[in-house]
């Protein structure tokens, strides 16, 4: 009879770890699902704008046309940015351009405003 107990015990300390265990993976599948994606918008954004930039230089672009450039790709993306948010400065041999944005990740109870700062420049050139 007390074999019969220790065992019972030991079955239920193994349901609360599987529990525990699935709990915890499921809230690392929740925050990933929420967090990876405006990561990797912003590292597209940041890659088209580096590419606009190596561009814009060789092909002569003005500092409107750049900024219209980077807009579609803003509005293809979702970037919850502005037009007036990108940046541009256009000298003689560089081409940088900035832009800041937040994004809101909902996270069930509180909702949390992350910055994103994309830059993309041609200085690698």
């Amino acid at each position: 009879m007390n074999a019969q107990r220790i065992q019972f015990r030991e079955r239920g300390g193994a349901k609360i770890n599987l529990l525990l265990t699935l709990i915890i993976l499921g809230s690392m599948i929740f925050v990933s699902v929420m967090l990876i994606p405006p990561y990797f918008t912003n590292y597209q954004l940041t890659d088209a704008m580096n590419t606009e930039a190596r561009f814009a230089g060789y092909n002569r672009k003005s500092e409107e046309e750049i900024r219209e450039d980077v807009w579609k790709k803003v509005v293809e993306l979702g970037v919850p940015a502005k037009r007036t948010d990108i940046k541009i400065i256009n000298d003689n041999n560089t081409t940088q351009i900035n832009v800041n944005y937040t994004v809101p990740i909902n996270m069930l109870f509180k909702t949390y405003d992350w910055d994103f700062h994309a830059h993309g420049d041609n200085h690698s050139l």
